[in-house]
């Protein structure tokens, strides 16, 4: 089987152009050097720096960077099991397990006794839902020894003792950490809580703070209470917005690199001293890079025994101490970044810092779950929020099944193309049936899949078995989509299912490519194929290679199969080829079959009576049509039913969708 890698379609005699973005949005990926000199400045236009602007998809990477990075790296509970929980005993007792754990808080979860401590074992991942998940009046506490754990997307809130603004009555912090190693903070937002909002403690190392938002405090975030020059510490693209202090305070850090941070807002009370920005203490070696100050007193300073080098630093209505002495260290001899100008801080760091809404659960394959399955099987029933398995390139010979109760899933292959990352086995109807054939089974609600190849590699000329049929891909799933993804096989190589014959399902396919031979597009679900190539391949005859589709629609469901905006090809000899016939499922009088080809290209290969009967059912009883099909396999004759301009306003992708809910996945861009 052959298999044309990534082409999207436009549609017959459309043009597609690139729009050039302008203003924020073409600046929120900048990674061009530093600004130059500090000095009181306005932003320039973000826009300026597009041309140099990678993908926006690592501000949201579920890999660490910087520090914690290093040494083995950071990768929480990965390989654990996955959940979700709503109330403060769930969370304590997966935070405090000994075996690994991605926990995910969906919701608020109201902390009590006021200001207690949530305790974080080694190994786990605590990440938001989405923009919504919350601690509230409570703290996250790694103890002594913890190591490996991110946490994410969160906001941590409202432990704050009315009248003590110095903190002094009780250590209610955000996240307080003790000699721990390995620890990525990213993502959260913290505000308005008893003492310091993020306190790094007592020699922990391998530290990685970004895309936070530090608000409505007094003393932000603390690193030391040591004598011993231990930590390493990454700080980026945090917000400090209305705190007065420790943004950060940087005391004994062998190495503390902040870049692209944005301090605004300062609390202005008048004192001296104990208002500032960033501060090296201490024996520390601090870099800072291309930040953005703006109306902070004391933007940066150091202690005579510390070492800070500045560069690239915009300062706006600034006083005070800007210190910078010593050669302090070179991040670079430790590992990759990119800085984003300074000038666009404001803005990037605004839009991008904080929990969200697209942040999700991520579960690497092979690196966290050796196999798919393995990631699906983690993924908790009744998942409400999704969770992305991003599948590395290879071949994956196994069969993958999503059970209903695992909603909410998007695969993710990770190559440059769809066909770097295959799910693939190579089982016929012989052996189990046609369901059990099937190389992928989603069963589950809205699973999206992208950049994928499915395949049944079963060699049906090899062999010769009554049972023949071979899918590559099953679903019996509503809301279910396929983007960039390609689907191999000769017969029955895609079916779109529903669970039942009255119960509706719907299939999006967009940006594809799918070969076969006989019937190898069938079923009962609602399903359009938009903007794909479907290859028809030859089986050696000169009059009947096959059928595309073979639709079991039920009688009152107005909407089977659309094939819009997409092109048929074959190597097939002419007139060889049916576009299709009306499959009744054991006899079953109300499935009558309904197929529109619009919009689309038929090669020679199709006869020019396209449709044909099936199993004693006449084709002519099916609801068949084109519209506006072309290429030198259309035409328009007494078996070739043509929908009219009126009728054909009622067929369109939006209605075949639409449903009862309104669900638009054509609606949505990448």
């Amino acid at each position: 089987m052959t298999h044309l890698h990534s082409k999207r379609l436009p549609g017959p005699g459309l043009g597609r152009t690139l729009a050039a973005v302008v203003g924020l949005v073409a600046a929120l990926t900048l990674g061009a050097v530093g600004q130059a000199k500090a000095a009181d400045a306005e932003p320039k236009a973000l826009s300026e720096a597009a041309s140099k602007t990678p993908s926006t998809m690592d501000r949201w990477s579920d890999q660490p960077h910087g520090f914690a990075s290093l040494d083995g790296g950071t990768t929480g509970g990965a390989g654990g099991k996955v959940v979700t929980v709503t109330d403060q005993a769930s969370l304590a007792k997966y935070a405090a397990a000994e075996e690994p754990y991605v926990i995910r808080v969906s919701g608020a979860v109201a902390v009590e006794p006021f200001g207690s401590d949530i305790v974080v074992a080694s190994n786990k991942t605590i990440t938001g839902v989405g923009d919504t998940g919350e601690i509230v009046h409570g703290e996250l506490h790694l103890n002594p020894g913890t190591h490996n754990v991110i946490i994410r997307n969160l906001t941590i809130r409202d432990s704050y003792v009315e009248g003590d603004w110095a903190g002094k009555t009780q250590d209610f912090d955000a996240i307080q950490m003790d000699t721990v190693d390995h620890v990525w903070i990213d993502h959260n937002r913290f505000t308005h809580m008893g003492d310091g909002l993020l306190d790094i403690r007592k020699d922990s190392q391998y530290i990685t703070v970004s895309y936070n938002q530090f608000t409505n405090h007094n003393k932000a975030f603390g690193i030391g209470w040591t004598a011993n020059v231990k930590t390493q510490i990454t700080i980026d693209h945090n917000w400090f917005n209305g705190t007065k202090q420790r943004n950060p305070s940087a005391d004994n850090c062998a190495y503390a690199h902040l870049y692209n941070n944005y301090l605004s807002a300062q609390v202005a009370d008048g004192d001296p001293v104990w208002t500032y920005g960033n501060w090296s203490r201490g024996q520390t070696k601090m870099v800072i890079e291309n930040s953005y100050y703006d109306g902070v007193q004391h933007p940066y300073q150091a202690d005579a025994t510390a070492e800070l080098v500045q560069r690239g630093s915009i300062l706006k209505n600034t006083t005070g101490r800007h210190d910078a002495w010593g050669t302090a260290f070179d991040p670079h001899d430790f590992y990759a970044y990119r800085l984003d100008p300074a000038a666009a801080v404001p803005a990037l760091v605004a839009k991008f810092s904080g929990p969200q809404a697209r942040i999700g659960t991520v579960l690497n394959v092979p690196a966290d779950y050796p196999t798919v399955q393995a990631a699906v099987d983690a993924v908790p029933d009744g998942n409400g929020s999704p969770v992305t398995i991003a599948i590395a390139p290879g071949t994956y010979r196994a069969k993958v099944y999503i059970p209903a109760a695992k909603p909410n899933l998007v695969l993710q292959g990770t190559g440059q193309d769809r066909s770097d990352t295959v799910i693939v086995y190579d089982t016929p109807a012989q052996f189990g049936g046609s369901t059990g054939s099937a190389t992928v089974r989603i069963a589950a609600n809205d699973v999206t899949a992208r950049d994928l190849t499915f395949s049944n590699d079963f060699d049906e000329a090899a062999y010769e078995y009554s049972g023949e049929q071979a899918l590559a891909m099953k679903t019996t799933g509503d809301r279910i989509v396929f983007e960039n993804t390609a689907f191999l096989g000769n017969q029955d190589t895609l079916m779109a299912d529903s669970p039942k014959l009255n119960l509706i399902s719907r299939v999006y396919i967009r940006d594809s490519y799918i070969e076969g031979d006989v019937d190898f597009l069938y079923g009962r679900a609602t399903t359009v194929i938009e903007r794909s190539v479907i290859r028809a391949l030859s089986r050696g005859s000169t009059t009947n290679n096959g059928y595309l589709t073979a639709a079991s629609t039920w009688k009152d469901n107005p909407y089977g199969f659309l094939i819009t905006r997409s092109r048929v090809v074959s190597d097939a000899p002419a007139g060889s080829f049916h576009l299709g016939r009306p499959w009744h499922p054991g006899g079953e009088p109300d499935a009558v079959a309904q197929v529109l080809f619009r919009d689309t290209e038929l090669p020679a290969a199709v006869k020019a009576s396209p449709w044909t009967d099936m199993s004693g059912f006449s084709w002519k009883d099916a609801r068949f049509a084109e519209y506006r099909t072309y290429g030198p396999g259309a035409a328009v004759s007494d078996d070739r039913p043509q929908l009219s301009d009126a009728d054909a306003a009622g067929y369109t992708v939006a209605n075949y969708l639409a449903g009862t809910d309104g669900w638009a996945p054509e609606a949505q861009h990448r």
